[in-house]
């Protein structure tokens, strides 16, 4: 399963990359305001910093304007995934864009009849919201199992589900169990994973019986006080 993380926080992406897990990123609008800083400045900036896909959405809702914001967007890098939303002007621009070779991800996905037109349309990515399902009392997890089972049938879908709207790290879990190929991360999520109370308190117990030794591993072995 490839990472990306879902922000556009400079400072975060360079942090996680920094880990070797991060396999690209997935920013919005939303997520590019709370920066403050120029929309194309961002992207520019993180896809110099990421090699993998790295997603940034357009704001039209007509298929012209689309591809025409589409179009300066993937100029920026080569690795550039242009977002779309899953509508039928979405995916019209899906498909042109497909054509010109430039990678699409269509966003906004709550429904495996939703997916099998992304695929249809040559997406490059499609992004089903777990969590915004959960929110509303539906099993989000259940779309990303029907997804992933339809994908499975037609070997020339090459769409790979990007579970989106991920809020905790059962939701990578249960994705990874049931074959996704990319989950979306917030940063404190992908944070989360790394943490088990067992983890902690068995690297206490060795550097306490370490520290016993008096040794270290770049220097000379310490002296005990009473030498």
């Amino acid at each position: 399963m490839k990472f990306f993380i879902d922000t556009a926080d400079l400072a975060e992406i360079r942090d996680l990359a920094a880990t070797g897990l991060v396999d690209g990123v997935t920013t919005n609008p939303s997520l590019v305001a709370k920066t403050g800083r120029n929309f194309l400045d961002v992207v520019r900036e993180i896809c110099a910093m990421v090699p993998g896909p790295v997603s940034a959405e357009v704001t039209a809702i007509d298929t012209e304007t689309m591809l025409a914001e589409g179009r300066r967007l993937a100029k920026i890098a080569k690795n550039v995934t242009v977002k779309v939303p899953l509508t039928p002007n979405g995916l019209k621009a899906c498909k042109a864009l497909s054509s010109e070779g430039t990678m699409v991800n269509v966003t906004l996905c709550f429904s495996a009849a939703q997916a099998i037109l992304a695929a249809k349309a040559g997406a490059t990515f499609v992004s089903p919201f777990v969590g915004r399902l959960d929110d509303i009392g539906a099993a989000g997890m259940d779309l990303i199992g029907e997804i992933v089972a339809i994908y499975r049938q037609y070997p020339t879908f090459k769409t790979e589900v990007l579970v989106a709207s991920v809020r905790n790290p059962l939701h990578v879990v249960e994705a990874a169990k049931l074959g996704a190929h990319v989950a979306t991360l917030p940063p404190a999520v992908l944070r989360q994973m790394f943490a088990h109370p067992l983890t902690d308190k068995g690297l206490q117990a060795f550097l306490a019986d370490w520290a016993k030794t008096g040794q270290s591993i770049l220097g000379e072995p310490k002296k005990h006080a009473a030498e």
